[in-house]
């Protein structure tokens, strides 16, 4: 493919310098470092840290590590020094680095297309009980979060993971990041076309290989052979959906550029049809354009949706088949609009093979290392071997007999995660907030929780699909933008004038059905007290007000103002 990171330029012809001259882009000729992000990288490559890692910081404890490898390249490993408890939301952007962090890490586990065996889950569950006192969090990319995981016992766990196929590498970092996948890829009965060789193929080729470590920003990725679009494919930086070409037959549709955070777009499709056997090909064109054209002066233009804003489609993608590919792609079709408005899998399906798969709801994400491990023995003694998680925060256990669906249903619902749960359970999602984030300014985890139960209570024969997502901050971890019901922590002035925690409103945002962001009432805050009271108000106000099979988010797009308030 394309060239190796120290010399990036050398296999692509120099373009004519444009208006982003001074963005720092490989493919100009701009290799000198414009901030301490780049000249980290260009020190030392993240990959390198796990060496220090397992030979000096483990044997020396938290106090022996490198600043620059504690706040940059341990995320290359899946870790982030997680936030030192007691520090209110109003410190979050006041304090510096080293005062927020606390001398513990989150560590993210990759689980690339959302795929476990009950083996690997339980083994997850094992090291959360042992090292990480018992937490674990179920993350809208696919991924276990584990907390209050020390320095010395990281290449044990390390160890661990790697026995049954897991690992922690590129998890965080400027890197290719986990590689969302259906949940159900291989098993749907309705599915277009299985995936997952792709994945396996692009995790193969690029996970871990210094070609690819050190990218300009994140790279998010999304392959989904799907009809019910479920992978978020609006807000990825390149991602694959199924169709099926009217005259090669299924294969995938090309996007690229999309993600949230403060400066939100919408992917964008190239017109372009991709055979399975190609897919990784086009990921690596894809993910080498970002490498050597990515704009590496300013962080918050550094993501993919910047250079694909600025270019636009037809010129991306004459870049990718004429510079890396070196050869051109197929036109190809839309994917179509999904049937269903969950996409979430929960509850009880058919698979192709007449075995059932059952989707199940923790609540907001969270659970803990204890029913991991019980997840897993549950499903082993209904005769599975296989779990997903989704992004949605939700899990799923495959190829169960028809006779085992309604006891594997008791069992689970013993443990708290139901089968059948309200629109409410189903539907409101979390980030990790203020509790161990050192970005968050408020609570998020126990508010969405507490959520969840007000309205069950206050509204228990609402039924309409409907999601809420809660962000710690800005930067849009739990996807605000595209809920019906996008919270947006920050700090707010109740009736008293006193600072408190709260939330920005964003309504009738959406993905798959006319993907589009939320809107934003002038002035609408809330806080944290007064959400339930705000949400059953609107709800309330869209059950009166709506036309007959009016979805929340058309609704929310032609209210007044007022009815949203």
């Amino acid at each position: 493919m394309a060239a190796s990171p120290q010399n990036p330029a050398a296999s692509a012809p120099r373009r004519k310098v444009s208006r982003h001259r001074g963005e720092g882009q490989w493919a100009q000729g701009h290799f000198t470092p414009l901030n301490g992000n780049e000249q980290l990288k260009k020190d030392d490559d993240g990959l390198n840290v796990r060496t220090r890692i397992e030979t000096v910081y483990s044997q020396r404890g938290f106090a022996s590590i490198d600043p620059n490898d504690l706040r940059g390249r341990m995320r290359w490993w899946g870790l982030y020094t997680q936030r030192k408890p007691g520090i209110d939301g109003g410190k979050t952007a006041v304090l510096e680095p080293e005062e927020l962090d606390d001398e513990y890490f989150m560590l993210r586990v990759r689980i690339d297309g959302g795929r476990l065996t009950t083996r690997q889950l339980r083994v997850i569950g094992e090291i959360s009980q042992e090292f990480a006192r018992g937490t674990a969090d179920i993350t809208d990319r696919q991924n276990i979060q584990l907390h209050w995981i020390r320095i010395e016992d990281v290449p044990e766990i390390w160890r661990r993971l790697e026995e049954v196929g897991l690992s922690t590498t590129e998890a965080c970092g400027d890197t290719p990041r986990v590689i969302l996948g259906s949940p159900v890829a291989g098993i749907a009965e309705d599915e277009i076309i299985d995936g997952t060789p792709a994945v396996e193929e692009i995790h193969r080729r690029v996970v871990g290989n210094p070609l690819y470590s050190n990218l300009p920003r994140k790279f998010k990725s999304a392959i989904s052979g799907s009809p019910l679009l479920d992978v978020a494919h609006e807000i990825n930086d390149v991602a694959f959906v199924g169709v099926e070409h009217p005259e090669h037959g299924p294969g995938f549709d090309l996007w690229v550029g999309g993600g949230l955070s403060t400066n939100p777009k919408i992917g964008v499709r190239l017109g372009a049809w991709v055979p399975l056997a190609e897919v990784a090909d086009v990921y690596e064109g894809v993910i080498s354009i970002f490498r050597d054209h990515g704009y590496r002066r300013l962080r918050n233009r550094a993501r993919l949706k910047f250079l694909v804003a600025d270019w636009g489609a037809e010129k991306f993608r004459q870049v990718l088949e004429d510079e890396y590919l070196r050869r051109k792609l197929v036109d190809g079709p839309a994917p179509a609009q999904p049937v269903r408005r969950w996409r979430d899998h929960v509850g009880v399906h058919r698979q192709r093979d007449g075995r059932f798969y059952v989707g199940f709801a923790p609540r907001v994400g969270r659970v803990d290392g204890t029913t991991l491990a019980k997840i897993a023995d549950v499903a082993e003694a209904h005769g599975s071997a296989r779990v997903r998680t989704t992004v949605e925060q939700k899990m799923i256990v495959l190829d169960v007999e028809q006779e085992q669906v309604e006891s594997l249903s008791s069992a689970l619902e013993s443990l708290g995660l139901t089968v059948s749960p309200s629109t409410f359970r189903r539907g409101t999602m979390a980030c990790t907030g203020i509790e161990f984030c050192k970005l968050a300014i408020v609570e998020t985890k126990a508010r969405g929780s507490s959520l969840i139960d007000e309205l069950e209570r206050r509204l228990p024969e609402f039924d309409e699909p409907l999601t809420i997502n809660l962000n710690g901050c800005p930067n849009a971890c739990a996807r605000i933008q595209v809920a019906d019901i996008g919270l947006k922590g920050q700090l707010v002035l109740d009736d008293d004038g006193n600072q408190v925690e709260g939330y920005q409103v964003h309504l009738g945002g959406a993905l798959g059905l006319e993907a589009g962001f939320g809107r934003k009432v002038r002035g609408l805050k809330v806080t944290s007290e007064e959400l339930p009271d705000y949400i059953e108000r609107v709800l309330r106000r869209y059950l009166a007000e709506r036309a007959d099979g009016e979805r929340f988010a058309v609704w929310a797009a032609r209210a007044s103002a007022e009815d949203l308030s």
